[in-house]
């Protein structure tokens, strides 16, 4: 069974740091693209960042320069770490796999991150 589980939201000040893991497992993970998504409330979903298996990476234009989007494919891990929090990066955060070979996607559940001013 694919899981996928994110961590590591919470609240945090404005200019303050948080890094959001997401855990894969029933998945061979190295072949998974990842993707970080945000939603924030009455907004559509919005691509953060996104890793390829070679650790190509690519981010979204507002988190350019204070979001870094790495993976550990020993511990079939990606991780985000966003620096420079501003309160317009306040969403529920997703992660999401997509396995090149099967084309098959997989999301997580989600974690909050609030951003006080």
């Amino acid at each position: 069974q694919v899981q996928l589980a994110e961590s590591g939201g919470g609240l945090v000040q404005a200019g303050g740091s948080l890094r959001l893991s997401c855990a894969a497992s029933g998945v061979i993970f190295s072949r998974n693209i990842m993707t970080w998504y945000r939603q924030a409330t009455g907004q559509q979903r919005e691509l953060v960042a996104v890793i390829t298996s070679g650790g190509t990476t690519n981010y979204g234009d507002s988190v350019k320069g204070r979001f870094t989007i790495s993976r550990d494919n020993s511990k079939n891990t990606v991780y985000l770490q966003m620096n420079s929090l501003k309160p317009e990066d306040t969403a529920v955060y997703f992660c999401k796999g997509h396995d090149v070979m099967t084309r098959r996607d997989y999301w997580g559940q989600g974690t909050q991150v609030t951003v006080s001013s």
